[in-house]
């Protein structure tokens, strides 16, 4: 903070037909400040701190005006306040989906900062008037149910102050909660690790606002490991991926759900599964984007999604939200080469269902956008039908993404190098081969025959490229 004892306090000014008529003006260093008030009273009492500061030898901050008392006054507020005000300047240009793991984290850390305190509202409601409400600047104004009203009254009174952070043991506390789901388990390391950059950004924050003086995640005392429990792992079980001819009595079984939804939903999932695409990609998908000669491979040339977020967390106030593709630039487009057994299926999907009018491919029966919970329901219907009663039992493609982790798997065992199938999957190769390392762990057996063939002299496909 830069100060100056160059100070300079004028006379009350006064300036009738404004609102605020009232004003005090003072100088720093040459560089002039005022703040204007509805009363004299008020505009007087300012005046009167301001003098008695400098009385007291306090240096004035040139940048905001305020003596050095002041302006910690001003910054040390609390963290309900600090994670209240950080939402509000986020909120405007996050994604729907980024606005909910904000808000989450916040959440999460609000509620273990206070936990055990008198007067603790239970915590359902407590998690719902932050999450709903205080957190959410859109909801905000909405009317709110009494206990609602008594729980965010009681938060602004209970949250201590963003100061509390440069304390190692309360911030261990609160990477413990963070760590931690709603009924005792741990955090999968990828919740976790969005978690920590919420976190960290809300304190990056707090820096800047001069609110702490470094960001307490960078504390060499901190020394804080996740608790050391079950494993929890982000890598795709093994288990969870169909085979090709698993994945073609499914998508046969989904025709045959209901009488006209089923039919609808085989060219969705067979994008999910032979292209490799998100479940907010192809609810996006348009014919445009769609390269399907008569025979052979054809290509997808995605360009949007449409996440599902709910209403209270989009701009539209809709389900659905129309993003860029995931991890990549709003204008920035993924080519994804689709074998012939999905472009049959699209053409076929197109030939019966034609497409919306924005040239949309898959919509509902009544022709509005797909929702989750309406595929989901399909592919837990499709189960039951497509599979054997032991394969039910079993974890293998039991949610609609295991589709997705399915087309990665087999261009992963045709022996596609890893970066190439990272880059048509929309994926880095560090999270591909992390997510992936116990699938492409089980392809040992394939990997073995080639290196025989090689010992035994057999010549492999690339030998024979050489040859030619």
């Amino acid at each position: 903070m830069n100060s100056s004892y160059d100070v300079r306090i004028y006379k009350l000014q006064y300036r009738a037909g404004r609102p605020r008529p009232y004003g005090v003006r003072w100088k720093v260093a040459g560089k002039p400040f005022s703040k204007w008030f509805g009363t004299e009273g008020l505009a007087d009492s300012e005046r009167s701190e301001l003098i008695q500061a400098a009385r007291r030898g306090e240096g004035f901050d040139t940048k905001t005006g305020w003596p050095q008392s002041k302006l910690r006054s001003l910054r040390n507020i609390s963290w309900f306040q600090h994670a209240t005000e950080y939402i509000d300047k986020k909120w405007p240009a996050a994604s729907a989906n980024h606005r909910i793991s904000m808000v989450e984290t916040l959440v999460t850390v609000t509620t273990a900062l206070v936990a055990g305190k008198r007067g603790e509202p239970d915590a359902e409601t407590l998690r719902a008037a932050l999450r709903r409400w205080a957190f959410n600047p859109k909801q905000r104004p909405l009317p709110r149910p009494p206990e609602v009203e008594a729980a965010l009254a009681w938060i602004t009174k209970a949250s201590p102050s963003i100061s509390t952070f440069a304390d190692p043991a309360v911030l261990r506390d609160v990477l413990d909660a963070c760590a931690t789901n709603l009924d005792g388990t741990p955090s999968a390391p990828s919740y976790l690790s969005r978690r920590r950059r919420v976190l960290s950004n809300v304190l990056k924050y707090a820096v800047v606002q001069k609110r702490l003086a470094a960001n307490p995640l960078n504390d060499p005392d901190l020394h804080w490991d996740p608790p050391v429990r079950d494993s929890v792992v982000d890598e795709v079980d093994p288990r969870v991926v169909g085979s090709p001819a698993q994945m073609r009595e499914m998508l046969t079984a989904v025709s045959y759900v209901g009488r006209t939804q089923g039919p609808r939903f085989v060219a969705f999932f067979g994008c999910m599964y032979y292209g490799m695409l998100r479940p907010a990609e192809a609810t996006s998908l348009c014919q445009k984007d769609c390269h399907l000669p008569s025979s052979g491979w054809g290509k997808l040339i995605l360009a949007h999604s449409k996440p599902a977020a709910g209403k209270a967390w989009t701009d539209s106030g809709q389900v659905h939200e129309d993003r860029g593709l995931k991890g990549r630039a709003r204008r920035e487009v993924r080519v994804v080469p689709i074998p012939p057994e999905l472009v049959e299926l699209l053409r076929e999907h197109i030939r019966r269902f034609g497409v919306a009018p924005d040239g949309r491919l898959f919509r509902s029966v009544n022709g509005g956008i797909i929702h989750p919970s309406t595929y989901w329901r399909v592919w837990q219907r499709a189960r039951a039908i497509g599979l054997d009663p032991d394969e039910q039992k079993s974890p293998v493609l039991g949610r609609p993404y295991d589709l997705r982790h399915g087309g990665v798997s087999w261009r992963l065992y045709a022996g596609v190098p890893a970066p190439q199938v990272a880059e048509w999957a929309g994926h880095s190769l560090e999270v591909l081969q992390k997510i992936y390392a116990k699938v492409v762990a089980g392809f040992d057996d394939v990997w073995f025959q080639r290196m025989d063939d090689v010992l035994d002299g057999h010549p492999t496909s690339t030998d024979e490229g050489k040859n030619q």
